[in-house]
């Protein structure tokens, strides 16, 4: 479903990376590995169609992505490094924002539901300034749980996570991988998930 070919990234007078290929179809998970530096965020960004590539090319679905950019962002859904919450807002309304920048709103029973299963039961309607960056991460994180995008590119998504919201996060990507979803992402630490994945080192 998603194909890249000889994909580079500079930054500045840097390359951070060069001749990378990638495939991942229905009902499968890529984690994307490299130390600190070596580009990895950069090329979820360039994935998700927010950065350009250097050099190379993007297709989803055997076309150029340049062709079918409505139709592969209607497809996606990416959570970037920092969670994206606006400190004003409630837990409930920063997950109905973003389903309506996303043009896809989400109605409060479903939001709410999705809150309670990411574990912020009782703090639906908080400021989220006066959540936890731990709590901040889950409200981000709500957002796999309310949509129906086929494709999960995360950077960092288990960042400031207890040892039981990562086995509860697990268990939702598994979720995801078992109805036939594809996800790529990031991490430091060592996870274990269902389905056929596979790794892909980036170095300097």
């Amino acid at each position: 479903m998603l194909h890249a070919h000889g994909l580079a990234c500079v930054r500045g007078d840097r390359r951070l990376f060069s001749g990378v290929d990638l495939a991942i179809a229905p009902g499968q998970w890529l984690q994307v590995e490299g130390a600190n530096g070596a580009g990895k965020t950069s090329l979820l960004r360039i994935l998700a169609g927010l950065s350009p590539a250097a050099e190379g090319h993007i297709e989803w679905e055997g076309r150029p992505v340049t062709e079918v950019r409505d139709d592969f962002h209607a497809r996606l859904l990416y959570l970037g490094h920092a969670p994206a919450i606006k400190d004003d807002l409630s837990a409930l309304e920063n997950l109905q924002a973003a389903a309506a920048v996303g043009g896809r709103p989400l109605d409060e029973a479903t939001a709410l539901a999705a809150l309670r299963r990411i574990g912020l039961k009782g703090r639906e309607d908080l400021p989220s300034r006066v959540l936890s960056q731990g709590q901040k991460r889950r409200v981000a994180l709500a957002r796999l749980l309310c949509g129906q995008a086929r494709l999960w590119i995360l950077d960092e998504p288990f960042v400031a996570l207890d040892v039981g919201a990562v086995d509860m996060l697990c268990g939702i990507l598994d979720e995801h991988i078992g109805r036939g979803g594809m996800l790529i992402f990031t991490s430091h630490q060592a996870v274990q998930l269902k389905g056929q994945g596979g790794r892909l080192e980036l170095t300097k």
